[in-house]
């Protein structure tokens, strides 16, 4: 991704660019999921989305389906879009809780097209200019993480980036100011550099043995610390646009539908349940056939202390680590190069640009952090040690705020750098049914009886547009040659 977007988006500057890695060291090649803001990096790459859904074996993702997180019994879903209209300049969830109040128990997922089309199968692709805030959706894409990989290499070499298939036995340091030099591989050569890109995994090459910046752990409140992940057969001929994550006695598992296999994984902390049973909990919950052998990992929770130090800027795993439970590995690798971009250093890696790349990039971490735990935090699980564990906690001083303002009055605190805009947080509260104590007053400019009529005709909108929407599996189909 790293060499594949700067080879585009600084081809003007007629830099050298070159990718070390070893065939022989293993990837993670379980980041399947992603988010809509992918379909800005294949735009800045000039991919075009059939292409990459071709190649990669892709389906179309419109959110998140969670089964069993406020209770085993419950579910609900987390859409990339908007729920219902606003009127008057009050937002619409503000009328949603106004008539929820007087006795009307229609769920929000009926405001959503984007939930609607997820949960009946259906694929419309989002317009540019929607009549109304109905309409306002995106998607993102599943996809074979090795083949997408291999996608962007070769388009890396096309655009120039050169490839070096070896270890690294060696990191040359400069005497003076500590800048990494070059690195010298285990066949004797020696490649030197100015910038330095960190993508060596969970090791930290650079960043973290190198230059020896520090990790910041963050297991007391994401404490999941482990994942096992097995691809398998589909049992079915065509899945739902979207991502499931159902939970576990100690954790969550995922189920991500490819077109010629699943991808299943268990999350899963283990203070509360050994590796051998949380294998035992996956295989037993597949549809298919495995198709692999297990891919066992092991994670903390966290990141480093700065994300840009001299002049190595880590990226994805080797920068820090949050669980793939809302799909924010990827589009963290990229929010790190649109900022890398912007803030591009000459020969002289002047100090304050990377001391404004690292509080921005920390700032991210934390907004995610934070919705990530409202996930656990939010259940209803009650007598499950692990689940009763979570419920337990304190959240940081950051949600904190958060959850005061929407439950003292339904109302939205936004901060720099949030990944995840309101509609999110409103799946969230709506999904495990934290309410507030009231709606706001300036909801009471219409009537109970006007709302109930425009909210049928908001419904009978959605209706009328899923009218125009395919099958899934029929647009994928349609991507295939002849």
């Amino acid at each position: 991704m790293a060499a594949t977007y700067l080879a585009r988006r600084l081809a003007h500057l007629r830099l050298s660019i070159t990718v070390i890695e070893s065939s022989a060291i293993g990837t993670v090649g379980v980041g399947e999921a992603t988010v809509p803001a992918i379909r800005d990096f294949f735009a800045a790459i000039e991919l075009g989305e059939p292409e990459v859904l071709r190649e990669t074996e892709g389906t179309i993702k419109y959110g998140i389906r969670f089964a069993g997180w406020q209770r085993p019994d419950h579910a609900f879903f987390h859409p990339f879009g908007l729920y219902g209209m606003p009127a008057r300049g009050v937002a619409f969830h503000q009328y949603w809780l106004k008539m929820r109040a007087a006795g009307d128990t229609t769920p929000l997922d009926r405001f959503s097209l984007c939930t609607q089309l997820a949960e009946r199968g259906l694929f419309l692709p989002p317009t540019d200019r929607p009549q109304n805030d109905l309409g306002v959706f995106d998607f993102a894409v599943h996809f074979d993480a090795s083949k997408f990989a291999a996608l962007l290499g070769r388009l890396a070499r096309a655009n120039g980036v050169a490839h070096v298939d070896a270890r690294i036995d060696h990191v040359h340091r400069h005497g003076d100011d500590g800048r990494i030099e070059g690195v010298t591989l285990a066949d004797g050569r020696r490649i030197d550099g100015d910038l330095w890109i960190d993508c060596s995994g969970f090791r930290s090459l650079l960043l973290g043995e190198a230059l020896g910046v520090p990790y910041v752990d963050w297991r007391h409140w994401l404490p999941c610390d482990r994942a096992v992940a097995i691809p398998c057969a589909a049992a079915f001929d065509a899945h739902k646009p979207l991502t499931t994550a159902t939970a576990r006695s100690a954790g969550w598992q995922w189920h991500i539908p490819l077109r010629h296999r699943i991808g299943n994984g268990h999350v899963y902390c283990s203070d509360f349940i050994d590796d051998a049973t949380a294998e035992d909990v996956l295989v037993a919950h597949i549809e298919g056939a495995p198709l692999a052998a297990p891919n066992r990992l092991r994670f903390t929770t966290g990141h480093r202390a700065r994300f840009w130090e001299n002049n190595v800027v880590g990226l994805g795993l080797s920068s820090g680590f949050l669980e793939p439970l809302e799909s924010t590995s990827i589009t963290l690798i990229q929010s790190g190069l649109e900022r890398l971009v912007a803030l591009f250093p000459d020969r002289a890696m002047d100090p304050r640009l990377a001391a404004t790349y690292n509080r921005q990039s920390v700032l991210e971490f934390e907004r995610i952090r934070d919705f990530l735990f409202l996930h656990y935090w939010s259940n209803r699980r009650e007598g499950e040690p692990f689940w009763d564990h979570m419920r337990g906690l304190a959240p940081p001083e950051s949600l904190q705020v958060k959850l005061d303002a929407w439950r003292a009055g339904g109302e939205f605190v936004r901060n720099e750098w949030d990944t995840f805009q309101d509609p999110s947080w409103l799946s969230m509260y709506a999904g495990f049914e934290d309410l507030p104590v009231r709606h706001s007053p300036l909801a009471d400019q219409f009537t109970t009886a006007e709302l109930a009529d425009t909210f049928a005709r908001m419904k009978a909108a959605i209706a009328a547009t899923l009218a125009h929407a395919e099958p899934h599996a029929r647009f994928l189909d349609r991507l295939r040659p002849a």
